[in-house]
């Protein structure tokens, strides 16, 4: 099997800010797998939060030498073995001449409901941003700093009947989670997602989650279950934490199977990323896949989204 591995570079719509810093190019790598003539595709963000960089995860997908089966013993959770995972689910189904769900055997997935993200920025910028996207059927607010109360009272001005779901992405202290989180509640936001750093949230597990609680950087892949309990009551499945779709897939079964609640999640990447993931978000209780919406440019056949949500891949992007 030959692996070659591109730099790619995709200009987003606007600047994106969350409370770790800023960008306007969504950085990925695009993984090709090709043997017995057919041609396999996957797409990772590697991520500097997790110590990845785009030649560590480059010469992680480079140095790959095995066969699918070994990838979970070869290869760590994380951005390379989910390019390559996913570029051999696409190689298998193209060799099989059958889409990735008829080898999974689950049914063609339905349209999901995504969220869409509105970046951190000022109270009126991000009022602003509210105001222009009210009709969409879910908003998910970047936050993150300690006067985030009055960015929250702009977004609701700005869009008053939107269902709206919070991200902190570790930027709060225990101390300004639990004054922010009555505010929450009266605010009629549904989700806070990962309120403190990972590795410092035991604090969690002593107070009374009356709005559910999602960890994301404290949740990667199977093994981190155990750490979650009594702190969390829902887990962010993205595929570049587990490591591809097949890790993917069963943590979230083992989650839903111990109680939590799944949101599936993603980097900001292009919709070949994505495609997999439509398959993983089936029935969860919140889908934010809207990487490729906040793009201004995207991959060819990108996936549709419409009132309906975003709909599965064709044949051509992934699958």
């Amino acid at each position: 099997m030959k692996i070659s591995v591109s730099h790619d570079v995709f200009q987003l719509a606007q600047v994106f800010t969350i409370s770790r810093g800023s960008r306007t190019q969504a950085e990925v790598l695009t993984v090709t797998v090709e043997a017995d003539g057919v041609r396999g595709m996957g797409e990772c963000v590697p991520y500097a939060r997790y110590g990845e960089t785009m030649e560590s995860v480059t010469a992680q997908i480079e140095g790959f030498q095995g066969a699918w089966p070994d990838l979970p013993d070869a290869l760590p959770a994380g951005a390379a073995r989910n390019a390559l995972d996913c570029a051999l689910w696409d190689h298998a189904a193209k060799r099989a001449g059958k889409r990735v769900w008829d080898l999974l055997g689950v049914p063609m997935p339905a349209p999901e409901i995504t969220a869409y993200t509105l970046s951190l920025d000022t109270p009126a910028a991000m009022e602003q941003q509210a105001a222009q996207n009210k009709a969409r059927p879910l908003l998910k607010i970047k936050l993150g700093t300690p006067d985030d109360m009055a960015r929250l009272e702009a977004v609701r001005r700005g869009a008053p009947d939107a269902p709206i779901i919070v991200d902190a992405n570790e930027g709060w202290t225990a101390e300004v989670y639990a004054d922010l989180a009555p505010h929450l509640i009266r605010l009629g936001v549904q989700m806070v997602e990962q309120p403190l750093p990972a590795g410092q949230d035991d604090m969690l597990a002593d107070i009374a989650r009356p709005l559910p609680v999602c960890a994301d950087e404290s949740c990667h892949d199977r093994a981190s279950l155990p750490g979650l309990r009594g702190k969390y009551d829902m887990v962010n499945v993205k595929l570049d934490k587990t490591g591809g779709l097949t890790e993917a897939l069963a943590l979230k079964r083992q989650a839903l199977a111990e109680g939590y609640d799944v949101m599936v999640g993603c980097m900001v990447g292009s919709s070949l990323a994505m495609a997999p993931a439509t398959i993983l978000a089936q029935g969860v209780a919140f889908t934010d896949l809207d990487g490729p919406l906040l793009l201004a440019e995207d991959r060819n056949e990108p996936l549709k989204f419409d009132e309906h949500g975003v709909h599965p891949p064709a044949a051509a992007l992934w699958g």
